[in-house]
């Protein structure tokens, strides 16, 4: 395979990834090959090696008479996902700052500026992406070969139910932006302070605002709108 085909296949993992985890692929919905291999200008041969790729990580499922299909969102997954999520995040940080190196704590602290810079711009997708990819390098910290694959896992929804929600505009949601924000803050210095305990606290904390702005959205508050007058009402109801 030339240098070129090994680039444009590359380009592909990583532009598909991205779809999927900003929705632009829907859960669920499956991937016509013919296109994909024409979107990439790859050949179907290596085409099949980047699904068989994102089938493993998490991001397909591929079927034998219906092709590749985005992994889906269920009610069965999302259970799974509200109860694993924080034991898995307090497990990998606790690690993470046990192994982490100055290295990774670097490039922690380019995902955090990058994922501020997103806020600021309110770039939703840039957002769920850069939250992405710094927990994801939490748990490249943590070196955990049975822990990093579930949390590559748990990311790939975390980052979708995200797209789903977030909403730069909300104003009640400001808050708890911001708080999440500098709890990522607060995971770099205690990770870099090799606090295990801290680390592992704060990602309990940090599931629970995740938790609460998944909740505010899944049970808006009710619309408040003025119904006026009924068809036909003058107003004077009980007027002799």
């Amino acid at each position: 395979m030339s240098d070129g085909s090994i680039s444009r296949k590359a380009r592909c993992v990583e532009d598909m990834r991205r779809r999927i985890l900003t929705q632009e692929y829907e859960p669920g919905g499956y991937l016509d090959e013919v296109e994909l291999a024409e979107t990439y200008g790859i050949s179907r041969p290596p085409l099949r090696e980047v699904l068989n790729q994102l089938s493993g990580e998490g991001y397909l499922v591929l079927h034998k008479n219906r092709g590749a299909q985005v992994a889906p969102m269920t009610h069965k997954t999302l259970r799974n996902f509200f109860m694993a999520a924080p034991m898995l995040y307090a497990a990998v940080s606790r690690l993470a700052a046990e192994h982490a190196t100055p290295a990774q704590i670097m490039r922690l602290k380019d995902a955090q500026t990058l994922f501020r810079k997103a806020i600021c711009d309110a770039d939703t997708a840039e957002r769920a992406l850069m939250n992405q990819r710094f927990h994801a390098i939490i748990g490249e910290m943590a070196d955990n070969e049975f822990l990093t694959p579930s949390l590559r896992r748990l990311l790939i929804d975390h980052t979708r139910i995200g797209m789903s929600f977030y909403n730069p505009r909300n104003q009640s949601l400001a808050a708890q932006r911001t708080i999440a924000a500098d709890q990522h803050d607060q995971f770099i210095a205690l990770i870099e302070q090799g606090d295990a305990d801290g680390a592992a606290q704060l990602a309990l904390d940090h599931w629970d605002l995740s938790r609460a702005e998944i909740e505010t959205f899944a049970t808006p508050a009710g619309m408040q709108i003025p119904l006026g007058r009924a068809p036909g009402d003058t107003g004077n109801k009980g007027t002799p």
